[in-house]
């Protein structure tokens, strides 16, 4: 009985909290864009010694200047396109290249700013710039830690307790339209309680495309919170592995409300299980959309890398949707080999707020003429576009994992065939 009440207070109760809370979020984040210009302007023109800078490259190139013309054109600058010795100094630079920044692990660093948004003067180290600043960047990181940090910490414990609560108690409703609605009322509104404990501003565009149910949300892959911020604007079904500790309460709590997937750590590793039950669930088209990131593992609000094929196997209409954070306000990307997730929480909770732009991008469905890959390789090229992320065909695996030899394997296959197909060899 107190849980029914606990629930039904809570459905009439946040959603007016929610209201409240919006206005205050919308007026602390007029009050935070005027801070920042203001400090930007000091920034420009209040500094009378010039500072050293960090070279103004494009993001794509990093701290080196890539040449990314053809093998077999840059072979031929150096002499002939017959074998010479001096082909190795192209396999030389080339490897120094990746020695020094590869295309891949860049992206799993936190990106550069060009100006300063009173978190931190560079991602490097302090430099000191004016005292003014120095006091304004004192004065917030009092605010954030002694202010902030506090009264998110209440409503992120807020949210994950209707969670709980909520779910459990509708889950005890028989299935039908009642508890399919009042799932998706808690899930909205106890996500709109997370999302204001980040101080989430969020900017939703082409509402109309919004996955449909029976569909397959596909998005790039920045932060664990990427779910939250979707979920924000509509629910859905989630695909993951079944965990311990708090994560395992709220997942326990959460599918007897609504038709989440979940697996066993053996279960996922085999794939033809994990198709099937995927394949079951968008085959009943009264089950909300499924949400899958097919990176597989966060990237760092650049790029967008190599989808995995198997959320594209399963068949249906595929929902493309692109998020694009703004580093202005916050940092969002989890660098997991760097921040455990408290850590992680710990560093966005205490920023100034998480901005992002989501998009959803028209349907699309697989063509007779396309396997899997090609259809991955498609939708990924249209998130890369809207969401204006550098598009890279590696696999995120390669975060953690060594370069297959295929890789290696690849080049010099490429290598051999055109000096067949000069007449170096035969």
């Amino acid at each position: 009985g107190a849980v029914w009440v606990a629930a039904v207070l809570g459905l009439i109760v946040l959603p007016s909290a929610l209201g409240i809370s919006l206005g205050i979020s919308e007026a602390y984040m007029w009050v935070l864009v005027k801070t920042l210009e203001w400090a930007t302007m000091r920034l420009q023109k209040g500094v009378k010694k010039p500072q050293p800078q960090m070279p103004q490259t494009p993001a794509a190139n990093g701290i080196i200047e890539r040449d990314e013309t053809p093998m077999e054109k840059e072979i031929a600058r150096l002499h002939r396109a017959d074998f010479e010795f001096s082909h190795i100094f192209y396999f030389c630079r080339k490897g120094f290249e990746a020695i020094v920044e590869d295309e891949v692990t860049q992206r799993f660093s936190s990106e550069e700013l060009l100006s300063w948004n009173l978190l931190t003067r560079t991602n490097v180290n302090f430099h000191y710039i004016s005292l003014k600043l120095t006091v304004v960047w004192v004065i917030g990181v009092i605010v954030r830690y002694c202010f902030l940090l506090p009264l998110r910490f209440t409503l992120a414990a807020i949210g994950i307790t209707s969670m709980i609560v909520g779910t459990t108690a509708v889950g005890q409703l028989p299935n039908g339209s009642v508890k399919s609605y009042l799932s998706e009322v808690v899930h909205l509104t106890c996500s709109r309680i997370l999302v204001r404990a980040l101080s989430g501003t969020i900017h939703y565009h082409n509402k109309e495309n919004r996955p449909q149910k029976g569909g397959i949300c596909v998005a790039n892959h920045t932060s664990p919170i990427d779910a939250i911020i979707l979920t924000n604007d509509g629910c859905y079904a989630m695909v993951g592995q079944v965990h311990g500790g708090l994560m395992g309460v709220i997942q326990r709590a959460t599918v007897k409300a609504c038709p989440h997937v979940w697996f066993e750590r053996s279960e996922i590793k085999d794939r033809h299980l994990v198709t099937k039950r995927l394949r079951e669930h968008v085959a009943d088209k009264s089950k909300l959309p499924i949400l899958i990131f097919p990176e597989g593992t966060c990237i760092n609000n650049t790029s967008v890398m190599m989808f995995k094929k198997g959320s594209f196997e399963i068949g249906g209409t595929i929902y493309p949707v692109a998020i694009k954070y703004d580093p202005q306000f916050g940092d969002a990307f989890w660098n997991s080999s760097k921040y455990n997730i408290v850590s992680y929480l710990l560093r966005i909770m205490t920023s100034w707020a998480i901005v992002c732009n989501v998009w959803y991008l028209p349907p699309m469905v697989r063509k007779e003429d396309e396997d899997a890959v090609q259809f991955a390789n498609r939708v990924r090229s249209a998130i890369a576009h809207q969401g204006g992320l550098t598009e890279l065909p590696w696999d995120g695996g390669l975060k953690r994992a060594k370069v297959k030899d295929t890789f290696k394997e690849e080049q010099q296959k490429n290598y051999s065939k055109m000096l067949v197909r000069n007449g170096s060899i035969g």
